[in-house]
């Protein structure tokens, strides 16, 4: 590795009461993937944000190449040098693929009437080369594109002007296999031109592959920095929340255990992803749900909650109840969380307590008034159970951490009192402690006959918190499993692939 690229020096920032970063100090080299790991809320974002431009400093100094750096905005970031990839949607979906990879940077394709918008296409579909992203069409509106498409956007952007230091904060959850490894051939054509990433994930298999070296923070503050070398898991989960940690967090049981009454049964689902499919789920059951990416599962976890209009086939409840939209769905407390968390499963724009408290409105109603007094015990009767961390039960959920974010989801389906939920990759995008804790309620909740559909991209999640696992390919049911100590990861793939 070369010099010094990126030096941060006592870095101080704080939101209200809450310190996000404490004294902190980091180098990273030219030709360095740096990964940063901690606990939701241990600060990485923050201070990777203050990199970027978007959050200004408190205190302590920056450094670039040597020389005094003080951004204060993403443009000027983007001027010396620095782009940043976000976890959360990073696009403006209303306009298209090529304009969001140059915004304001519209003046390089100006002409006599005004921007040249076939120059821009034709320079963001080279842009999208550069990223071995040339399936994405950068003329449509980014709404018009899945998620992964849409980070792949956002990484063109990122890459266009060759930047010296790339900051990816947890794109890769957002991302297939496929999209993964688009990612990490990115980081490299960065890594062997002398630039720098700055890495921040939760999946720590692939910290170790993708990393030179790790820091760790917690709690704000600077905890160390480990070389290759010194990468053990173990050592790095421990050092992220400051005790010992469990090789293991799933079920200590082996074999498949639930009541025999069903408490929803698919008839037959089809729509243009799902194809035939029918099954029966127990109460106080975990039904894994897993398959490649196009599989069909995440719309099927949309059917079983009506937000899928269904070509054909029915979702019956044990009453008789046939779910035929959200509405009756939550009358009838089924909760869905979406994989898609900030756009779909919580209103980041609301308070914490409104957002627990939507699907519940219905009883804290009365004579066409919310009541006040119920609906503040409600939101801080889950946000305190589920140990949410928050400045206050009032602030806007855009401020909270990726982990927080997903107890809130759970706090405002518990708080309705759900007897059925549909997870959709529960534990994407937050730390190693807030998934120990979710496998941990996940469990109460089975001990309590609350059934649980569980959609997953991650096969050790399924086969360690599943009582079966019903394996899709192609849109259809192509296995089910069930729950036991000689189930491997090679078995699931046989019926995905």
């Amino acid at each position: 590795m070369g010099t010094v690229l990126l030096k941060a020096d006592h870095i101080y920032k704080s939101f209200g009461a809450t310190k996000a970063v404490v004294d902190f100090s980091v180098e990273i080299m030219s030709g360095e993937v740096r990964g940063f790991i901690g606990e939701n809320g241990s600060g990485k974002s923050t201070f990777s944000s203050m990199v970027a431009g978007v959050y200004k400093r408190d205190d302590g100094t920056m450094q670039i190449n040597g020389r005094e750096y003080v951004p204060h905005s993403t443009v000027e970031a983007s001027d010396n040098g620095i782009a940043l990839v976000v976890q959360e949607a990073g696009v403006i979906a209303e306009i298209s693929g090529a304009c969001n990879i140059f915004l304001n940077k519209e003046s390089r394709f100006s002409g006599k009437l005004g921007i040249d918008f076939n120059e821009m296409n034709k320079a963001a579909a080279e842009a999208l080369k550069k990223v071995y992203s040339e399936h994405v069409d950068p003329t449509i509106p980014c709404s018009m594109l899945n998620l992964e498409d849409r980070k792949l956007i956002e990484i063109a952007k990122a890459m266009c002007d060759d930047p010296q230091l790339l900051i990816i904060d947890e794109t890769s959850n957002a991302l297939t296999t496929r999209g993964r490894e688009i990612l990490y051939k990115v980081i490299r054509d960065v890594k062997a031109r002398g630039g720098s990433v700055l890495f921040i994930t939760h999946d720590l298999d692939e910290l170790v592959e993708v990393c030179d070296s790790v820091t760790i923070m917690r709690d704000g503050h600077y905890i160390t920095t480990l070389p290759k070398e010194e990468m053990i898991i173990k050592r790095m989960r421990e050092l992220m929340v400051g005790r010992e940690m469990s090789d293991n967090y799933y079920r200590a049981d082996t074999v498949k255990s639930y009541e025999e009454e069903v408490v929803l049964r698919a008839d037959h689902l089809s729509a243009p992803e799902i194809n035939d499919v029918s099954f029966e789920l127990h109460k106080g059951e975990i039904l894994g749900i897993g398959g490649l990416s196009d599989c069909g599962m995440h719309d099927l976890g949309k059917a079983l909650f009506g937000a899928e209009k269904l070509d054909s086939g029915s979702v019956v409840l044990a009453d008789g109840s046939h779910i035929t939209d959200p509405k009756m769905a939550v009358e009838k407390r089924i909760g869905y969380m979406s994989k898609n968390r900030d756009t779909e499963a919580i209103i980041l724009q609301y308070p914490i307590d409104e957002n627990i408290c939507i699907p519940s409105l219905a009883r804290l109603v009365r004579n066409g008034i919310i009541r006040s007094r119920e609906e503040r015990e409600l939101s801080r009767t889950w946000a305190d159970k589920l140990s949410i961390k928050l400045r206050s039960i009032h602030s806007y959920c855009a401020t909270l951490s990726g982990g927080n974010k997903q107890k809130v989801v759970l706090a405002k389906w518990l708080g309705n009192e759900s007897r059925i939920l549909i997870m959709d990759c529960p534990t994407r995008g937050i730390d190693i402690g807030v998934k120990e804790a979710i496998y941990r309620l996940m469990q109460d909740l089975k001990k309590e006959g609350v059934s649980i559909v569980m959609i997953s991209e991650e096969l050790a999640e399924l086969i360690g918190m599943s009582d079966r696992i019903m394996v899709m390919k192609d849109y259809s049911i192509s296995k089910i499993l069930d729950r036991s100590a000689d189930l491997t990861e090679k078995t699931v793939i046989e019926y995905m692939i």
